[in-house]
Parts: structure tokens; C-alpha cells; sequence
């Protein structure tokens, strides 16, 4: 595993590292949830061997060359085993895609198309009310799938329109199922934050409940994917929602990430605890990907969270990012942004400027809107701020909810830092490294999801008892 190094170099110039460095260590890829647009960077910036085909993801796991679409296609491949995909599918969109000549334009156009056709009727006889609702669900999967590289297409300015195509999606296949989940606005500043409650049935009996946080660029599908049904087949609630920065609030709502999660996550407690179906004392919260920062944060400071999982462990997703990038904000923001506009943006390859925009967009509306213009930001200085200041090295201390920590063999986005969230919690805690011996390498297990639920499920069912 390596860790990121530090932000001091010696030897070749800042404008040499800023550019060349960059512009390598982000072309290399990003990945779905992660805080990053590479792959753990050497020091000259080029991204691990392990990140590479034949690495990390060896013989028929490698879908794609390129890291990046490697690690979305093979989330959407993990995602069959909870009906969040087709594994037909998805093979046959890779092998269209790779066909093509893999772009984001190729997998855009892929995937939406695949999603659109999942909305109509199938072959044979019409539909059922179970065969519309599955195939609702993968047609979410292949929106958010094509969402992910939008910024990067030939029509940017169709994100919102994509999020609301697979948002459309979900809401169909909620209402499928039964029970169907119960939809609610819970109060949050001036914008309410959406949720969608499971619940096993329609009595009023008392369950423990997980609270289903998601990563930064993560969809509903993936919290159904990495939790729902696990809560359901052994008798818990799951409440699904979108944060500040994350589905509803991001795309339609502009609304980006807040450092304080705890803000976020209290109403949702409150809004459980009144239910006569939810027991107050067995709350969970799990956080995905850059939730693993999130979650933590809720936990310090909101004492009803009964148990924490965090997936993978964050302390610092700025950390996340190149040193290439990092070292590009300096305490002055015209000294930050005149480094990122002169220097930096005229020699950033487009694959790693389409990175950038989609890796700084749920930090900053105008950058969001800028890449939905085809354009880059030039504001540097305020997301990357914003970024950093969701730091919890000095928070994590305060957590009292025993916590299980997750942590990745080949864990990309964060390496290092699941450990050292583990040493800092003072809370009843626990360390489980998933491996590539199981087929759970790589941030967030994306080929085994279920074996991920399992080990989550069974450690939440362990610290927090029927009783």
C-alpha cells in the first residue's frame, strides 16, 4: 500500500511538478465516492502499479485499461448481486464501449441508452409490477453510471437532466416495492433534505434502524447496493437520504458539501426517533467511501448514534488529492488562484481538467455550473478549502458509538488513513482490512458488495443486540 507523500519537493520546478505531475497523476482516473481523481501517486505523480490492468484488478476483472472506468464499471458489475445490474449488461456495454474506443462520450451514450431502454417494456409478455421495479433499479445504476462522466462528454450541460432521469428511476422502483419506503422531507437550513425509509413491514414494532450515508458522487442505487436490502433480510429499518453535496441538494438543489455533518445527520435522528417503528436506541450510522469523513463527523457530536461504521476510514480527504494539486492552495486566495490560472490550467490535459471539474463540483456551484458550460473553474482556492476543512484529525477523539473501521486492500483514494482513524477512535472499536484473496480489493469492495454488507451486518447485529 502507499501512502500519498508529503507536499515538499526538491529538484524540479513548481511549474514542472503543477502541470506535468498533475495533469499525469489526474488523467490517470477518478473513481466514483472517492475524494480523488487518481490513483495513490508515486512522487513524480504517476499512478501505482497496483492501480494499473493486471494490478490490482487482474485477468477478467480489468473491463477497461483506464482505472477510472475500470472501478465504475466493475462497481455496476458488484451491484447484480443486489438486482442493481444485469451482468449481461454491463458486459455488453463494456464490450460496446471498448469497441468504440473508451471515452467518456462512448460511456455516457452507453449507459444512458441502456437506462433508457430498461424503462420500456421488455421482450415477451408485458411487464409486472416486479419486473417494471427491477428494471428501474438497474436503469439507475446505468444513469448514475453515465452521470458519473458527463462533465467529460459532448453535452455537459445535460447533467442535471441525467440526474433527474436516474432520480426518476429510483423513485419508480421505490414505489414498486412493498412496503414501499415511506418519502418525507426532513427539515435542514432553508433546503429539506429527501429520505426514503425501509422498512421490513408495515407494523409499528420497534427496529433497529441504519442510517445509509453516501460518498461524494454516489446515487441512491449504491446505498440499495451497500445496505438496504442486508437491513431488510435481517429485520432493520434503512433510511437512504441525500446530504448537502449529494444527490437532490447537488444537482437540482445547488447545494454543496458542509463540514459539519452533524448538522445534517441530527435531524434525521430526530425525524427516526419520533417513529413508533424505530427503536431510538439502536440507531446506526455507516458512511461509504467519503462518508467514511462524514459519518465520523456526525458521530462526535450527535451522542444518539448507537454504532458507526465507517467505509473505508477518512480523517482527511484533501490528503485524497495528488500533492500535485494540493500544493496549488496557499493561504491567500489570489496567490492560489493566480498559481491555478496561469500555471496550471494552460498546460492541464482535458482528461485531467474534466476531472477536476467533476472532482470540485460538490464544492462549489459555480464550478459545477462552469463544467456544465464545458468550462473550468478558476476559483481554486474556495473548494479546495472547503475540501480541507472537513478534516476530523481533531474531532475523532469525541466519539463515544463503538465503530467498526473498513479498510481495502489496494484501497486507492485514502491508503493509510482507515488505520489511523482505527488508532485515534478512544470509542469501542474494531479493524477489518477486505482483501484481494476474497475479491474485495479496492476502495469500497466494488466487486463484492455482498461479502461488504455481510461484514457490516453482522458486526452492527453483534454490537447492537435484539433485545
Amino acid at each position: 500500500m502507499n501512502r500519498i507523500p508529503g507536499d515538499r519537493h526538491s529538484g524540479p520546478t513548481r511549474r514542472a511538478l503543477l502541470t506535468a505531475g498533475a495533469g499525469a497523476a489526474l488523467a490517470a482516473g477518478c473513481a466514483r465516492g472517492g475524494a480523488s481523481g487518481a490513483p495513490a501517486a508515486t512522487p513524480s505523480g504517476a499512478a501505482t502499479p497496483t492501480a494499473a490492468a493486471g494490478g490490482i484488478t487482474p485477468g477478467a476483472m480489468t473491463l477497461f485499461k483506464d482505472p477510472a472506468y475500470n472501478f465504475n464499471g466493475l462497481l455496476a458489475l458488484g451491484a447484480s448481486g443486489a438486482g442493481a445490474a444485469e451482468v449481461g449488461e454491463v458486459l455488453t456495454a463494456v464490450n460496446a464501449i471498448n469497441g468504440a474506443g473508451v471515452t467518456a462520450q462512448t460511456y455516457v451514450k452507453t449507459f444512458r441508452a441502456l437506462g433508457d431502454q430498461l424503462l420500456k417494456a421488455p421482450p415477451g409478455a408485458p411487464a409486472d409490477g416486479q419486473t417494471k421495479r427491477f428494471r428501474a433499479l438497474r436503469a439507475a445504476q446505468y444513469y448514475g453510471q453515465a452521470l458519473f462522466f458527463v462533465l467529460g462528454s459532448d453535452d455537459p450541460g445535460s447533467e442535471e437532466q441525467l440526474y433527474k432521469a436516474g432520480r426518476g428511476a429510483w423513485d419508480i422502483f421505490c414505489d414498486l416495492c412493498d412496503p414501499a419506503p415511506v418519502k418525507a422531507n426532513v427539515p435542514y437550513g432553508s433546503t429539506p433534505l429527501p429520505v426514503w425509509f425501509f422498512r421490513p413491514d408495515t407494523s409499528n414494532t420497534p427496529r433497529p434502524t441504519v442510517i445509509l450515508t453516501n460518498g461524494s458522487d454516489g446515487q441512491n442505487v449504491d446505498m440499495w447496493t451497500y445496505g438496504v436490502p442486508a437491513a431488510l433480510d435481517r429485520g432493520w429499518n434503512a433510511l437512504v437520504y441525500d446530504g448537502p453535496g449529494q444527490g437532490q441538494l447537488l444537482f437540482v438543489d445547488q447545494v454543496v458539501f458542509t463540514p459539519t455533518w452533524e448538522k445534517v445527520v441530527t435531524p434525521l435522528v430526530d425525524w427516526l426517533s419520533a417513529r413508533p417503528d424505530v427503536d431510538p436506541d439502536r440507531i446506526a450510522l455507516t458512511g461509504l467511501s467519503m462518508a467514511g469523513d462524514l459519518a465520523p463527523r456526525a458521530a462526535a457530536f450527535e451522542t444518539r448514534i448507537a454504532a458507526l461504521v465507517a467505509m473505508p476510514g477518512c480523517l482527511e480527504p484533501w490528503l485524497g488529492f495528488p500533492p500535485e494539486i494540493r500544493q496549488i492552495l496557499t493561504p491567500d486566495k489570489q496567490e492560489t488562484n493566480d498559481i491555478w490560472n496561469k500555471e496550471v490550467v494552460p498546460e492541464l490535459p482535458p482528461d485531467a481538467a474534466d476531472v477536476m471539474k467533476k472532482r470540485f463540483e460538490p464544492f462549489s456551484v459555480p464550478a459545477m455550473l462552469e463544467a456544465r458550460r464545458g468550462k473550468l473553474f478558476t476559483d481554486f482556492y474556495t473548494p479546495a478549502t472547503r475540501i480541507q476543512a472537513l478534516s476530523i484529525t481533531d474531532v475523532v477523539g469525541r466519539i463515544k458509538a463503538p465503530t467498526l473501521v473498513l479498510d481495502y486492500e489496494g484501497e486507492q483514494f485514502y491508503p493509510g488513513q482507515p488505520r489511523r482513524m482505527y488508532d485515534a477512535l478512544t470509542s469501542p472499536k474494531d479493524y477489518l482490512k477486505l482483501t484481494a484473496a476474497e475479491g474485495a480489493q479496492l476502495h469500497c469492495s466494488p466487486m463484492a458488495p455482498q461479502l461488504h454488507c455481510e461484514v457490516v451486518f453482522d458486526w452492527l447485529q453483534k454490537t447492537l443486540p435484539d433485545r
